[in-house]
């Protein structure tokens, strides 16, 4: 469990979201990190545990974790690039180095292609930038209509984000997921799904046309492809990295910091 701070709550056009800081001294460029779906700020934990140069921030985005006012109804994609850069504002951040996992780097790449001096350098982690095809929108109408049953769904979101060699050598994996994922009602996860999955727009040009420098990796079971013009590293594994290979990760992430 992450334990280096209590959150600090700001206000954005979305809700209220849980900021934790792990404050430093040196007078080094901050590192920002983002949580995909389904999970909360905790999924860095052991990126974060490395990192004693720089102050470190990390949150819960909307609805996961400790985000749980949410007052906007119709959230999108725009609102939460949006939510990250007024986090920074209100934290007094000019610059920052921003790492996320997928919906984490969905929001990051849309808020540095709008500010992109806001940002020294960009990791994005297991992203998906295509837009959902008429196979995957059917795929996610079918899999909500058993969220009644929650364990069921949890145990079968956690075949299709982690790689098989994964769950078989680490079946504690399922659990890192069923934690953050039993704060959502169901109704949640059907507008998060929405929101980052069904509506998300193709990013394709906004990749092709980052003036921000950028890293990607991906697992190699993982369902996103390589982004486009951007250095990208294949891990094993499948679309949760930071968890299934925290080290590796780890790694590629120093490359950011240098």
């Amino acid at each position: 469990m992450n334990t280096y701070a209590q959150p600090k709550y700001i206000t954005t056009n979305i809700g209220r979201i849980a900021v934790y800081i792990k404050e430093n001294t040196f007078d080094k460029v901050p590192i920002i990190f983002l949580h995909g779906v389904y999970f909360d700020h905790q999924l860095w934990d052991s990126q974060i545990k490395e990192i004693n140069d720089r102050t470190v921030i990390s949150i819960d985005m909307p609805f996961h974790g400790n985000s749980r006012e949410i007052i906007k109804t119709n959230w999108t994609m725009t609102d939460c690039s949006n939510m990250l850069i007024e986090i920074l504002d209100s934290l007094k951040i000019s610059k920052v180095i921003a790492f996320g996992h997928s919906w984490g780097s969905m929001t990051i790449l849309r808020a540095a292609h709008k500010y992109p001096e806001r940002f020294a350098s960009i990791g994005f982690c297991n992203m998906p930038f295509q837009a959902a095809s008429k196979k995957r929108k059917a795929t996610f109408g079918l899999q909500h209509s058993i969220l009644v049953l929650r364990n069921f769904y949890t145990k079968q979101a956690a075949k299709a984000l982690f790689g098989k060699v994964s769950l078989k050598e680490n079946a504690s994996l399922i659990n890192q997921l069923q934690r953050p994922m039993s704060i959502l009602s169901n109704k949640q996860v059907k507008q998060i799904d929405k929101v980052v999955i069904l509506d998300a727009i193709d990013a394709t040009d906004l990749i092709k046309t980052l003036k921000v420098k950028a890293l990607a990796l991906k697992g190699v079971e993982d369902y996103v492809p390589t982004p486009p013009n951007i250095e990208t590293i294949v891990i094993e594994g499948g679309h949760i990295s930071p968890l299934e290979k925290p080290y590796e990760v780890s790694k590629i992430l120093e490359r950011l910091l240098q």
